[in-house]
């Protein structure tokens, strides 16, 4: 059997159950939805199909990263809106500008999961706020070579991505 029809059996036999799950997650009927198709896409691109004995724990497995990640993208705009809300409103992005940003952030984020903290934080004090490696040190409380060493690794990992 073809992965492709692997996963055409598996949505079919389990794909109500799991919007059902998603739906007591998250309260909401639409995004319960939208995680369910995300989480088949997931299966769908999956370098391998593996060997899929318990069906619903391997959904619930992989529909808890979607959700994970669906709530870290809502941490992220929330953080961008607040950030926007206490610009002057005569700085502040255009509408459009906004949701290019916005992708760019949860890109990024994406970009760099997986990292340690402050290296994600001093790859971001560098890149977004423009701060020089003296600056990113002072603010870590790290020496340094070891603002060198992060931002390597950061753009290492960026390098490698594309």
């Amino acid at each position: 059997m073809s992965s492709a029809t692997t996963v055409e059996v598996l949505y079919h036999a389990h794909h109500n159950w799991l919007t059902g799950w998603l739906r007591r997650k998250l309260g909401c009927p639409d995004s319960a939805a939208d995680l369910a198709q995300d989480t088949f896409i997931r299966v769908l691109t999956a370098r391998e199909t593996p060997q899929i004995i318990e069906p619903r724990a391997f959904l619930t497995t992989i529909a808890k990263r979607v959700l994970f990640n669906h709530y870290r993208r809502q941490d992220l705009e929330r953080a961008y809106l607040d950030a926007l809300a206490q610009m002057p409103e005569i700085v502040a992005p255009s509408e459009e500008d906004r949701a290019i940003i916005l992708q760019t952030l949860m890109e990024l984020d994406q970009l760099l999961d997986g990292l340690p903290r402050l290296v994600k934080r001093a790859f971001l004090l560098a890149q977004v706020d423009g701060l020089t490696y003296p600056q990113i040190a002072a603010e870590l409380g790290i020496s340094i070579a070891t603002v060198k060493r992060h931002l390597n690794k950061a753009a290492m990992r960026c390098y490698f991505a594309l």
